[in-house]
């Protein structure tokens, strides 16, 4: 089965790299979507042997997610693994994630952090809300909503109805797999937690942000 990883990222010169050469080995392709960078991501990211989708403007994660996945769909992928690209996720984990899929008992796979110790604190009481937010508005309870690890059988890549552009991508996803009845699984995954990656994804504000978003979404459904 050809497994394909797709790395949305934003202004990571002093991680893409890394992360590239460390998921060559455990992938038959990396993909990744340059989402406007104005650093050296790009070009750090080719030279390893990444695919590159470059997006001139950057349009932000769910953009970045949704633009992988229809290239990596062209690229007749069987499994679709994304994951960060600031150095946070061990890409040797990618032989746990798609496992339940080449088994055929699961559509989608979710990478957990939450049963690490590890966890920051502060993270983890915002990785809480988040799943709570998220259960609230569409009813399905998941142990880590946020994690940006994760694996798409083909086909269910391709029923994706993915429209937020931003963070609120990834509670979209959750919905998406209750709306079409896709088998979900939860896979522990031991996260790096660096100075570097605490810096990325949501703070306070964004996750505000994020759950206005998600809310107005929900009604307009």
């Amino acid at each position: 089965m050809k497994v394909v990883v797709v790395i949305p990222a934003f202004n990571e010169e002093k991680t893409i790299g890394n992360v590239v050469r460390e998921t060559l080995c455990c992938a038959d392709e990396v993909l990744v979507v340059n989402d406007g960078s104005s650093d050296r991501t790009l070009e750090v990211a080719r030279n390893l042997g990444a695919r590159i989708v470059n997006l001139r403007i950057n349009r932000g994660l769910g953009s970045a997610i949704r633009v992988g996945i229809k290239a990596a769909l062209s690229r007749e992928a069987d499994i679709i693994v994304t994951l960060d690209a600031d150095g946070q996720h061990n890409p040797q984990d990618i032989k746990k994630i798609i496992e339940p899929i080449i088994k055929n008992e699961a559509d989608i796979v979710i990478g957990s952090r939450m049963e690490e110790d590890g966890m920051p604190a502060k993270r983890r009481l915002a990785n809480f809300v988040a799943n709570f937010v998220t259960f609230f508005l569409f009813g399905i309870w998941v142990k880590d909503s946020q994690s940006g690890f994760r694996a798409f059988e083909k086909h269910a890549a391709g029923l994706l109805d993915l429209k937020t552009n931003r963070m609120e991508v990834s509670s979209e996803i959750i919905s998406e797999i209750k709306n079409k009845n896709f088998r979900l699984a939860e896979i522990p995954i031991k996260p790096v937690y660096t100075k570097y990656s605490m810096s990325k994804g949501q703070n306070f504000f964004v996750g505000i942000e994020t759950a206005f978003k998600l809310f107005l979404r929900r009604l307009n459904k």
